[in-house]
Parts: structure tokens; sequence; C-alpha cells
């Protein structure tokens, strides 16, 4: 199978943890590295800068050259006699997810796909995500709007692709406090898949690096589940703990920088709870409950 890493990857300590997740229950794992990223970057640039162009025909450029390098990483997997390469799988994260998924709308050899952190209607992650900032408000200064955005990715939209075609078997982790990859998208990939398992994490975009050992070791056994033709029913949930960075402003110490992780939440929503924070000041614990999206008070 083929793994697929996040935006911005700066190495692949976590595709080779799921590799290894992957090994134990003897399937074979690639790692392959997408446009713009790692040994690919450009010189001068981070890893990941110009993987999200601006420009929508240029996206749709990047995205169409990811999607040709992963069928041609089945096409060297399918020529190397130590492989199985009957039950090809993808496996992806976050931007890995969404390029996992147009591929498996688009080749037919995807028997199965896990998608972590992702999702389809790219056009909404685009124009809604906390992490696409910069290259939104170019768009905006040319002219884009979220509908001109969605025609102009309809070819490299996967929901297009899943519709006609989609893999026989297919798991989605989301993270129900997303702010890159909104739960709208998720919930519109999972419809685009038609019955997948699902599993929901508590958390937001970044959480789940804390529980990244049992998230793994779920895709693990979902795909062995799919090698051998036998049931994966998928967990109900994984807890997962929220973190919390932003500022804090009091009367005592003005406005700081804090980051903490919940100790205690009131529901699922999260609409009292309890922190523990680190600020310059020293450890602190606040109790509060969201006021507004974005804002506590406490």
């Amino acid at each position: 199978m083929v793994i697929l890493h996040y935006w911005g990857a700066t190495d692949l300590r976590v595709e080779r943890n799921l590799a290894q997740q992957l090994n134990r229950r003897g399937i074979a794992a690639v790692v392959m590295e997408l446009p713009f990223h790692l040994e690919r970057t450009p010189l001068g640039l981070r890893s990941g800068a110009g993987a999200i162009d601006p420009d929508p025909a240029k996206l749709v450029q990047i995205m169409k050259q990811a999607v040709d390098d992963v069928r041609r990483t089945f096409d060297w997997i399918e020529s190397r006699p130590e492989f199985d390469s009957s039950q090809l799988g993808l496996a992806g994260t976050s931007l890995g997810a969404i390029v996992s998924a147009l591929v498996s709308g688009i080749d037919s050899r995807v028997a199965s796909g896990a998608y972590l952190l992702g999702g389809a209607e790219i056009a909404h992650v685009i124009w809604n995500s906390s992490r696409i900032v910069k290259e939104r408000d170019a768009m905006r200064r040319n002219g884009v709007t979220e509908s001109s955005l969605r025609g102009d990715l309809a070819e490299i939209e996967p929901a297009n692709h899943l519709r006609s075609r989609s893999p026989k078997r297919s798991f989605v982790i989301g993270a129900r406090y997303d702010t890159v990859v909104p739960p709208r998208s998720t919930e519109a990939l999972i419809q685009a898949l038609g019955n997948p398992q699902v599993i929901w994490l508590e958390t937001g975009h970044f959480g789940g690096f804390l529980i990244e050992k049992q998230v793994h070791q779920e895709i693990a056994k979902f795909f062995a589940a799919s090698e051998t033709g036998a049931e994966y029913v998928a967990p109900k949930s994984i807890r997962a703990p929220t973190l919390r960075l932003g500022f804090e402003a009091n009367a005592e110490s003005g406005i700081q920088i804090v980051a903490g992780v919940d100790v205690w939440r009131s529901n699922a929503r999260g609409d009292g709870f309890a922190s523990i924070l680190a600020s310059p000041r020293g450890p602190e614990l606040f109790v509060g409950f969201k006021a507004e999206k974005g804002l506590s008070i406490g």
C-alpha cells in the first residue's frame, strides 16, 4: 500500500510509524513524497510551500501531478515480485488524505483506502481552513470566490470521481473540532464514499498526534481485515485530549500567549471546560465556557 503525508511535512516520521504498524501485520508499505515537499521542495522554499497555489489552474496541475505520481508508484509496486499487488491500498493524512481520495476515485486498482483528517469539497476547505490564509487572500485579490473556485477545481474534486468509482472498503477518521479541514468537508467525503467505517475524534486537527499510535493501530487493523476479506468494525471513538493555543487576557497579567490541554469538559462540545495552561508566568488552571467560536470566558 501507499502512504501519503500531510501538507508541510518536514520529515516522514509519522508515515514510517504507520508503515511499521502495517509491516507487523504482514502488509508492505511505500511512503511517497508529494510535490513541493521534502526532497521535492524547490531550492529556497520550505517544504510544502507552493503545494497550495493561489492560481486555481496551477493548483489543478499540482494535484494532477500528485495523482500521476501515486499511479506511477502503483505501477512500480506491480513490477516488483516481492509485493502482492492484487490488493492495493492508500492511506493519507490531511492533504495526503485528499490526494488519496482523489486517486481512489480515479484508479480502479485501489481496493481499500484510509483517509485521516481529510475531506472532499476542496473549494470549501480552501475557503474556510484556518491554515490556508495567505493563499486564500491572494485568491480574493485576484477576484476568485468560493463559488468560482468550486468550478475551477471540478476536475480534481474527489467527490466528483468517488460518486462513480470508490474503493471496496474505506475508513475515514475525522476530527469533530477541526478548523484546518472543516468537518463539513469530512462529512462530504463520507457521503461520497458511500458506506465507510468512520471514527470521529473529539479534538481538532492537531490533537490526534497525542493518540497517533492508537490511530495507526486501527488503520493497520482495517487494512489487515481488507487483505483477508475479514470484517472490520471501527470503534465508536478514540479518546483524544483537546489542545488549546491562544491569547489570554486578564487584569493581573494583561495579554499573554498560552497553550494547554483540557482536563475536564462538560459535554462533547466542550461548552464548559477546565484546562491546564502553560504561560510565560508559569502554569495556570483555567475553568470557563465557550462564549462564541474562538472566544472563551472564565
